[in-house]
């Protein structure tokens, strides 16, 4: 699938430039792997808002890589407790890293800083080479990480289920009035769901990153808004829980949809994150479950026979199906999710937040789904 290029050697070419691709082109490179990185031109849209929630395995990832403590203090805040409600009494149900045993439920980090610390590494990895998405490699093994919109995955005549919500998600960062003491918040409502990530940019302790999915007609009204009425909606919307809240920062949003590869693998060829899967980001598994590919695929080239290529077909099919589990899985229930909190019917809602209040009073309940979301 590549131009040949004979008198350059490479073992493995990496598409795309986020945080997925970064992080396989790192985690290769310390195999001794020959690495070509292709990216695309960096694209100025104004301040990145964006937040990842990241659980223990992808912070142990980063952390193999020397990434994790690069990242500046501020850019990481450590999740203790979070607190989900529904949109009706006794709609509720709450987390916390005591009752679970771990360090924390989750980390949020700042997206920008994670990137600047990833291409800050790879700009002293000894075996990853960096080149233009327009220059022809030659490679056994090409992993695709160009996210859920990938030409090159179109070019290989691989199927893409995509399927659109009809929601987008706005992004923000606030500040709060009071202390957010390392608390998360989410509101599972219908037609909405809000979710506060505890922040410490722009101001330390008290800040938090916005993720507000909304129908498309109300998502466009609510970023027409000026600054006084969004932080109206949204100070109602939350009921005073995390105190009064205004902007930080500028609003940015993007469309929500549910996708899939009809394959995650071929003959010399890989996908992983948003190539591969995209979810709704509503239990924040994103970036987790392309992380999550990345240590798969790096456990099964490291562990091929000697005899056998990186681009050998069945030797990438043992990716594949270690994988295609966990991702359907999340599919499935953040889809299931979006689904029973979405609909107004009267005896629907008081059945979803009935069950809230019910998992909240079953701890193997509780620790089944927090292992789930911690990666454990």
């Amino acid at each position: 699938m590549n131009a040949s290029n004979p008198d350059r050697q490479v073992d493995v070419c990496v598409r795309g430039a986020g945080a997925v691709g970064g992080s396989l082109a790192l985690a290769l490179s310390r195999q001794g792997l020959r690495v070509v990185l292709q990216q695309g031109p960096a694209h100025g849209h104004g301040p990145d808002v964006r937040a990842y929630a990241l659980n223990a395995a992808s912070v142990s990832l980063l952390r193999s890589l020397r990434v994790w403590d690069a990242l500046p203090a501020d850019a990481v805040t450590p999740v203790h407790d979070m607190k989900v409600e529904g949109d009706a009494a006794p709609g509720a149900l709450s987390f916390s890293a005591w009752e679970q045993s771990v360090e924390a439920l989750a980390w949020i980090v700042d997206a920008a800083a994670l990137e600047e610390a990833l291409d800050a590494a790879l700009r002293f990895a000894p075996h990853v080479r960096r080149v233009g998405l327009d220059q022809p490699v030659d490679a056994p093994l090409t992993a695709l990480c160009e996210g859920k919109h990938s030409a090159t995955r179109q070019r290989l005549g691989i199927d893409f289920d995509l399927h659109w919500y009809g929601q987008r998600a706005i992004a923000a960062r606030l500040v709060a009035d009071r202390p957010h003491h390392g608390t998360a918040r989410q509101w599972f409502r219908s037609p909405d769901i809000l979710a506060l990530l505890p922040f410490e940019r722009p101001q330390a302790g008290a800040s938090y990153g916005l993720v507000w999915s909304l129908p498309e007609a109300r998502a466009a009204e609510m970023m027409a808004f000026d600054a006084a009425a969004f932080e109206q909606a949204l100070n109602e919307a939350t009921g005073g829980a995390a105190g009064r809240l205004v902007l930080g920062s500028d609003r940015a949003a993007w469309p929500l949809g549910l996708g899939r590869a009809s394959r995650f693998s071929g003959p010399g060829w890989v996908l992983l994150g948003d190539s591969a899967h995209v979810v709704h980001p509503l239990a924040g598994q994103g970036l987790n479950l392309g992380l999550a590919d990345v240590q798969a695929l790096v456990e099964t080239l490291s562990s091929r026979e000697p005899w056998r290529g990186l681009g050998d077909e069945r030797l990438l099919a043992r990716y594949a199906r270690r994988r295609l589990g966990p991702t359907t899985a999340m599919a499935t229930v953040t889809d299931g999710l979006l689904h029973l909190f979405a609909p107004p019917t009267p005896w629907l809602r008081e059945l979803r937040n009935r069950g809230l209040s019910l998992v909240d009073h079953l701890p193997g309940a509780k620790r089944w789904l927090a292992g789930r979301a911690l990666g454990l």
